[in-house]
């Protein structure tokens, strides 16, 4: 009887296709051989050594995938070198019409270097290599040779505890303010100066001697422009509010009558609004190197273009952004000034400075003030306070300092009104600011151009124009005793003292 074969089930294939692993498939469950001994001794003796070919293994195939990835780079490197060959290198391409001759005859006139090349060396190849690696070594050399010792740790900015007297201004914002000289019942004169910008009260007159004030009996009045220092900010600030807070302050620290303003570059736009807004309370004006909106549209040709070309580039673009794009602008300020730590005032002020000026900021008094004006300026680390003031140098001011010229006006208009103000009949006002205004400015100034006080000049005839000739921004302004004394004598005259208690 012929034997009959049995047909295996699908376990069974799976097993024949399968290495004998020692189990064993049942249609219920699957089970294992007894463990034998020999067997479990070998893997404990070997245990360490499995493991370790698995970590061999993960860091063939770190290896191995890197090297097939570099591979690839360097093939694809390959075949753009290939490409740009085919497609900019041939003759017909237009680079190698318009290049091609030139490129030739350089060629051939430094063909005599090739003999300074090892013979087995194509000079297509080997001079590129040559240029980078020299180009490679000048960067290098340049690095080393400017990271020596000489160059200055950078600090970080401290923190300070508010020390600054203040005031309530009518709309609820507080204003802080520091006072030098004489007490208010014995000033002869006051002197109100807001701060230019990246400053603060601290400023006021830099240096000035005590004993000075109280030889002029001079009171000397500083306060943080909103936003600054420990003032509030101000929610829509312009030039007319910053000429009525400087009201607010006269009253609330006790000046009965009229004072001056002190107006020093970029703050000289405060003191113009208080000529313009509150006139009737202003006795004079001292402006030191007093900055004008660049863009004004009074400024003939001749003007504008001193003016412009005296800045690098730096400097324009930042005029460019306050006046187009002043949101911009907060990111350059966290990245220099409000980033917590010290820098070049030439750097973050984006100025350039004369040789007078560079000795000036090289001494350990102006080094000192500076840092810590710095600290008090950015003490609430906002931006926002710092753009406002940017925007304002640039914008439409409300008024022009031609406003400012002394004219008579007469009320009405036709040819009547005309004929009575030629007879003297009519009814006529002076108009404009009727204070002396004296201006200082330096020949050598690189961040108030010269120009700017010849343009005031021209449209305010009326102001006394004090040329320095060897000076520049900081060197008559800065801790200079002789000058300081020269302003007040201008301003007011031989020094009389305090008043007496009883006057």
């Amino acid at each position: 009887m012929s034997q009959v074969t049995r047909s295996r089930t699908w376990r069974e294939e799976l097993d024949s296709l399968m290495e004998d692993s020692g189990i064993r498939y049942t249609s219920d469950s699957f089970s294992t051989p007894a463990s034998d001994p020999k067997q479990s001794e070998f893997k404990s003796d070997t245990s360490f050594e499995t493991e370790r070919k698995e970590t061999e293994n993960v860091k063939d195939q770190i290896k191995g995938f890197a090297k097939a990835w570099g591979d690839l780079l360097l093939d694809l490197s390959r075949g753009c070198r290939d490409i740009v060959q085919q497609s900019f290198v041939t003759k017909d391409s237009y680079i190698v019409q318009k290049l091609g001759r030139s490129v030739a005859k350089i060629s051939d006139r430094l063909s005599f270097m090739n003999e300074f090349l090892p013979e087995d060396r194509d000079p297509v190849h080997a001079w590129p290599v040559i240029l980078f690696v020299f180009i490679l070594a000048l960067a290098a050399l340049n690095v080393n040779t400017t990271q020596d010792s000489s160059i200055p740790v950078v600090k970080k900015m401290h923190i300070h505890p508010p020390s600054a007297s203040r005031i309530l201004l009518p709309d609820g914002r507080q204003m802080a303010y520091r006072v030098q000289g004489v007490p208010a019942d014995r000033a002869r004169f006051t002197v109100i100066s807001p701060h230019a910008f990246l400053s603060s009260r601290l400023a006021g007159i830099p240096g000035v001697s005590e004993s000075l004030l109280v030889e002029f009996g001079l009171r000397l009045v500083a306060y943080d422009l909103p936003g600054f220092g420990e003032s509030n900010p101000h929610p829509v600030r312009n030039l007319n509010s910053s000429a009525h807070d400087m009201l607010y302050l006269a009253d609330a620290v006790g000046v009965g009558g009229s004072f001056w303003v002190l107006g020093y570059s970029s703050a000289a736009m405060h003191a113009w609004a208080a000529l313009r807004y509150i006139s009737n309370r202003v006795a004079g004006a001292a402006m030191i190197a007093p900055m004008i909106n660049p863009y004004e549209p009074g400024m003939t040709k001749k003007e504008m273009s001193m003016t412009w070309e005296k800045w690098d580039r730096r400097r324009r673009m930042m005029f460019y952004l306050a006046k187009r794009f002043p949101s911009f602008l907060s990111y350059y300020y966290r990245r220099s000034f409000l980033s917590g730590k010290h820098g070049e005032i030439e750097k973050w002020m984006s100025i350039s400075l004369g040789e007078r000026d560079k000795a000036v900021i090289q001494r350990r008094t102006f080094q000192e003030h500076w840092l810590r004006d710095v600290e008090e300026s950015v003490q609430q680390g906002r931006a926002k306070p710092f753009v406002e003031e940017a925007v304002l140098q640039v914008s439409d001011w409300g008024f022009s300092l031609e406003d400012l010229q002394m004219r008579r006006k007469c009320k009405g208009n036709g040819i009547l009104p005309w004929l009575k103000s030629i007879y003297g009949q009519a009814e006529c006002e002076l108009t404009g600011f009727q204070g002396p205004i004296h201006i200082w400015q330096g020949m050598d100034d690189q961040v108030v151009p010269p120009s700017m006080a010849e343009y005031i000049s021209r449209i305010l005839p009326g102001a006394i124009l004090h040329w320095l000739e060897n000076d520049g921004h900081f060197s008559y302004f800065f801790f200079c005793d002789e000058c300081h004394r020269e302003i007040l004598l201008t301003l007011f005259g031989n020094p009389k003292g305090p008043l007496d208690s009883h006057q």
